[in-house]
């Protein structure tokens, strides 16, 4: 799966998550909206996956987040990209994850 490259922002929409792909200079914005749930992490790790140069995921519009999707969300960090606008619960919930391991 590729980003459509027209246009000025791209954007997916799996059952209940909206990905939406912006451009800040060079930081690569991938903003969320709705539910991150197992059927729609597989997309989005490809996506994300795919992304070449620095990237920050955008939370500011999810309202659900499987145990998945916290794995995947610790590991971006871990890799060195940001979450921005991330939830308390959310936040909370990857360091959980994170000292578990």
């Amino acid at each position: 799966m590729r980003w459509p490259r027209s246009g000025t922002g791209a954007a997916f929409t799996f059952w209940m998550l909206k990905i939406q792909r912006s451009l800040d200079g060079v930081l690569i914005i991938v903003a969320l909206s709705g539910r991150i749930d197992d059927e729609s992490l597989s997309q989005l790790e490809t996506l994300v996956q795919a992304e070449k140069g620095p990237i920050a995921i955008d939370l500011r519009e999810v309202t659900l987040v499987g145990r998945e999707a916290v794995r995947f969300l610790s590991q971006c960090e871990e890799s060195g990209a940001t979450i921005q606008n991330c939830p308390a619960y959310v936040r909370e919930w990857i360091f959980q994850y994170r000292r578990a391991r």
